[in-house]
């Protein structure tokens, strides 16, 4: 399969002209770069790229981000190489080694039905707010998403071209694109496999434009839309609950009227916003149908068990019972409901090793 590399960049240094050198040295099918804004400061350093073979330029006026200037050049690639099977992501700074580029590209043309994440494993002189920020967003990976990744903000990345149309719907424009296409991948069935590469910073990671402030607040967004709309759901149904309450007077009619309205509420908020599914409502709206039903059952049984006994007032009783349930709801929707079925029935992620850094 021929492979593409797509480097975004902003503000870079020699180290660019270094990695894209050595990419055109190698077999790599073409290499395209995307000028993030810059600036007049720059122009020399694209410039000499732009002289290298097989290189295409594409400039931004302005900083968009770089989410936004990896749309531009997956929709460069769709449009005017239509040759390419994919696409290999690689950063501007110089963390990621040339062959390690080149062996992400050789596990995608193995496995093109596969996103491949080059995998860092964080060891050696690592800046603390990288290696707090991986591990963070790792655990956080592990539950809302439920795939087990070693390095979950790696740009190295080898996109199959059948993935990329998906992408381009993407509105997020910086570091968030990247854990917004892993959830994608998640949930469109596609396999995510890990190749190891080296793990590479240097001093003080001055060349890296990751503010670990603002992008890692950006970018756990994406991680907390559910517990958000989750917590919109939760003030809906309580809120319709204690209404219809105290019109009519009874338990299971008010059960039944507020999870109807807070069904309709998070169905269509989670689908899209949290789990990017785009399945049909034919194939997805009878399990969820289904869960709200059990889940409603289940709930009314132990708000009736605390509240009946006197244990407990209804006013905590409801709430206790949804909060008890929450975790159980979320893996049920996670796991069943929205998420595609894998392709070929391969596992959730493989992990290749690498050799020895030279």
């Amino acid at each position: 399969m021929r492979v593409g590399v797509l480097i975004p960049a902003y503000r870079p240094g020699e180290a660019l002209i270094r990695i894209v050198s050595a990419l055109a040295a190698s077999d790599v099918e073409a290499i395209v770069v995307v000028d993030d804004g810059s600036g007049p400061a720059y122009a020399p350093v694209f410039e000499a790229v732009r002289k290298v073979p097989r290189v295409h330029l594409l400039r931004h006026a302005i900083n968009l981000g770089k989410g936004a200037a990896l749309r531009t050049g997956i929709n460069h690639v769709l449009c005017e190489l239509p040759g390419l099977g994919g696409i290999v992501t690689a950063d501007a700074d110089g963390q990621h080694h040339p062959a390690d580029i080149l062996r992400v590209a050789s596990r995608l043309a193995r496995e093109p039905d596969a996103l491949v994440l080059g995998a860092r494993l964080f060891e050696g002189a690592v800046p603390l707010r990288s290696r707090l920020g991986n591990a963070v967003t790792r655990l956080a990976f592990r539950y809302l998403i439920g795939e087990r990744l070693l390095d979950t903000q790696t740009g190295l990345r080898g996109l199959p071209r059948r993935l990329l149309p998906h992408l381009l719907a993407f509105k997020s424009r910086g570091y968030e694109f990247e854990l917004d296409m892993l959830i994608a991948a998640k949930h469109r069935g596609w396999r995510i496999v890990e190749e190891r590469i080296r793990t590479i910073y240097e001093p003080g990671n001055p060349s890296s434009h990751f503010n670990p402030l603002l992008d890692s607040v950006r970018a756990y967004v994406v991680l907390l839309r559910f517990a958000a709309i989750s917590v919109l759901t939760a003030i809906l149904d309580n809120v319709v609950f204690y209404i219809a309450y105290t019109s009519l007077g009874t338990l299971a009619g008010s059960q039944a009227a507020a999870r109807c309205v807070a069904m309709v509420f998070q169905y269509t908020a989670v689908r899209g916003a949290v789990f990017s599914s785009r399945q049909s409502h034919r194939v997805l709206l009878p399990k969820y149908v289904a869960t709200v039903a059990i889940q409603g059952l289940v709930s009314y049984a132990i708000i009736r068990a605390l509240a009946g006994g006197g244990h407990v007032t209804l006013l905590i009783a409801k709430p206790l019972a949804e909060g008890l349930l929450f975790l159980a709801g979320f893996l049920v929707q996670r796991d069943w409901i929205f998420s595609s079925a894998r392709q070929n029935n391969a596992p959730e992620a493989t992990i290749t090793a690498a050799g020895k850094a030279s």
